[in-house]
């Protein structure tokens, strides 16, 4: 990542190093703010899940009164860094993904059909957005038969990031432990 002029801000280590670093990315203003709206982005670009809750929990404990929607770092890093503590957005563990699959797949063929997985993702629980429906289903759904081979799909999706930001949280408290 880019080395920023951090002046008023001090990290106090590599996971806040990272959380202001990824935040500072979306300051085009170059004054430690973001938009509220970037919020959700800076969450996921540092490997978090948030669930649109999540995001607007954030954008509420996090955004100056009269700031006209904008975050600034000061506010954003503290509470940022101590949800990645608690291992708050956490993304799920691949069984657990394989497992939600295999419930969905009630008769184990080992794929999901693209019109039932469109239901239950836009219908049930947090509904996805049409942009994230779309992006979903360009990933997973096998053009040729319209199913979710589910095990494929997982397979793409998920790999073992080297640097998880929740890892580097683990570390830095397994350190100030001793």
């Amino acid at each position: 990542m880019a080395d920023f002029e951090y002046s008023d801000i001090n990290p106090a280590n590599e996971l806040e190093k990272r959380i202001a670093d990824a935040f500072l990315i979306f300051d085009h203003h170059g004054n430690k703010t973001v938009d509220v709206r970037e919020i959700g982005t800076i969450l996921r670009f540092l490997g978090c899940v948030p669930t649109e809750a999540d995001v607007n929990e954030v954008i509420s404990a996090t955004e100056f009164e009269d700031s006209n929607g904008t975050v600034h770092l000061s506010k954003f890093l503290p509470y940022v860094s101590q949800l990645v503590a608690e291992h708050k957005m956490e993304p799920a563990p691949p069984e657990k993904l394989l497992k939600a699959f295999r419930v969905l797949d009630q008769e184990g063929k080992g794929f999901v059909d693209k019109e039932y997985m469109t239901k239950l993702i836009t219908e049930e629980g947090e509904p996805f957005t049409v942009e994230e429906l779309e992006e979903m289903m360009a990933v997973a759904v096998d053009m040729a038969t319209d199913k979710i081979a589910y095990e494929l799909y997982l397979n793409q999706l998920l790999h073992e990031p080297t640097d998880s930001i929740y890892e580097l949280a683990d570390a830095i408290r397994n350190r100030n432990n001793r």
